[in-house]
């Protein structure tokens, strides 16, 4: 099947198979795990605002780290409750983010690994909300399919549908259980870039967005590193919080509760970030733990090559011997690089929290707070500069797994709190649900938290 071919039948077929398989799960389910339709909407019905990070170190936040800024996250958790012992169900995008929207293991949903795929006959969060009369949408980074699309498996989030303009003007979903979504699958730099982000840009700049990214879908060169040129109020950042903010108000004209996820895609590498975030953070200011040298004698092979000069790979290869498995080569780094890399990272985690200041201010000044559960949140953590690693990958240290986690609910939760409770990304839909005062599916295997 030739590129155009499979570009059509993906173009044409895809929000065809989204609709039908949900219909078709949605009769599935309520024959085999039980009815989950069962709740009516009312005044009290809670809004969702669910804000992700991507690849956020636990430590990375203001009330952990003073050296970090985040003053509209600490506002936040000053309003509610901090979960100290939060913790992903998997150290990469993929298989977490298919966790949070499922309530279901990656064992289980089958979304195991990046590249592979969660299936549109998934259950989802969304699903749920919807059939009891709730809005639902999702702005930013969905990444529950893989960059490769097959023949088989059509990928939304793929090369060539990824970039064809035509498709994201006419589709905003459903997604997912997402009634309407706005996509983009970029980091920084990254070629990648595409969906209704990349629309938006090219309404605001014409041509000239493809200055600021690297070929060949634009014209940057690789290894930008530091201060972006890109303007910040181009940036996925600010294209979040206006759409976001667009949708509050929309939703205020409306009579019904809604799910908004505000989906970031910082601060996840490449370390790039316009000014005057860039230079917020000094390097030599930045701490970088000495954990290079202990002791993994008695650890699989894939940490003990961290500590080697120049480890064969190979064996990690996923069809291509130059390119390992995620995070394998990301090692062997030199503390002065580590520094420069953190100063960077904090700087993009400090400009996403201006962002969601904009986010939360608004839902204050739409009188939309009193009744919304904000959950703050990461797919999963991140390595800067512990045991001289950086990014993520298959090193399963509490760095990777560890997570930020705040939930605020005003009237409903405590205030200032840190608790001590274990909780899971599996935990957001069942605990979302039963917020809601609706019956939780039966193949959802995480907790409901409601009553911690």
């Amino acid at each position: 099947m030739t590129k155009k071919t499979l570009l059509l039948n993906a173009t044409i077929l895809l929000p065809q198979l989204v609709v039908a398989q949900s219909a078709e799960l949605n009769e599935a389910y309520k024959k085999y795990y039980g009815e989950y339709e069962n709740c009516k909407i009312s005044k009290d019905s809670p809004n969702i605002l669910l804000i992700t990070s991507d690849q956020h170190h636990w430590m990375a936040m203001g009330y952990n780290d003073p050296k970090c800024k985040t003053p509209n996250l600490d506002r936040l958790a000053s309003k509610g409750v901090i979960f100290d012992k939060a913790y992903t169900c998997n150290p990469v995008s993929t298989p977490s983010r298919a966790s949070i929207i499922t309530g279901r293991y990656p064992s289980q949903h089958g979304a195991y690994a990046l590249g592979t795929k969660l299936p549109e006959t998934e259950l989802c969060i969304g699903d749920c909300l919807s059939e009891c009369g709730y809005e639902t949408a999702l702005i930013g980074k969905a990444h529950f399919q893989p960059l490769g699309g097959t023949a088989e498996y059509p990928s939304a989030e793929a090369y060539p549908i990824l970039q064809d303009f035509d498709f994201w003007k006419e589709f905003y979903g459903p997604f997912y259980g997402f009634d309407h979504v706005e996509l983009a699958r970029n980091h920084a730099d990254e070629p990648h870039v595409g969906q209704h982000y990349a629309i938006w840009l090219q309404n605001q700049v014409g041509e000239k967005w493809r200055d600021w990214y690297r070929t060949p879908t634009g014209n940057a060169p690789k290894g930008q590193y530091g201060a972006w040129k890109m303007p910040e109020k181009y940036h996925t950042d600010a294209w979040i919080a206006e759409r976001c903010i667009a949708l509050l108000d929309q939703y205020k004209k409306g009579d019904k509760p809604f799910m908004l996820w505000a989906s970031f895609f910082d601060p996840h590498n490449p370390y790039l970030i316009p000014e005057p975030w860039a230079s917020m953070y000094k390097p030599e200011d930045m701490d970088i733990p000495e954990t290079v040298n202990d002791d993994i004698s008695d650890m699989p092979l894939h940490y003990r090559v961290t500590r080697e000069e120049n480890p064969d790979k190979s064996i990690w290869a996923e069809g291509n011997p130059s390119y390992p498995v995620h995070g394998i080569a990301q090692h062997r780094w030199t503390k002065e690089k580590l520094q420069q890399n953190k100063a960077i990272y904090y700087g993009m985690v400090s400009m996403m929290d201006h962002y969601i200041g904009k986010i939360l201010d608004h839902l204050e000044e739409n009188g939309q707070i009193d009744n919304t559960l904000i959950i703050f949140t990461t797919d999963h953590g991140a390595f800067i500069g512990h045991h001289g690693l950086v990014g993520k990958g298959v090193f399963d240290y509490e760095d990777a797994v560890k997570i930020p986690f705040i939930a605020s609910y005003k009237g409903k939760m405590p205030q200032g709190v840190r608790s001590q409770a274990l909780i899971s990304l599996v935990d957001i839909a069942p605990t979302i649900l039963g917020m809601a005062g609706k019956k939780i599916p039966k193949c959802m295997t995480g907790i409901d938290q409601t009553d911690v």
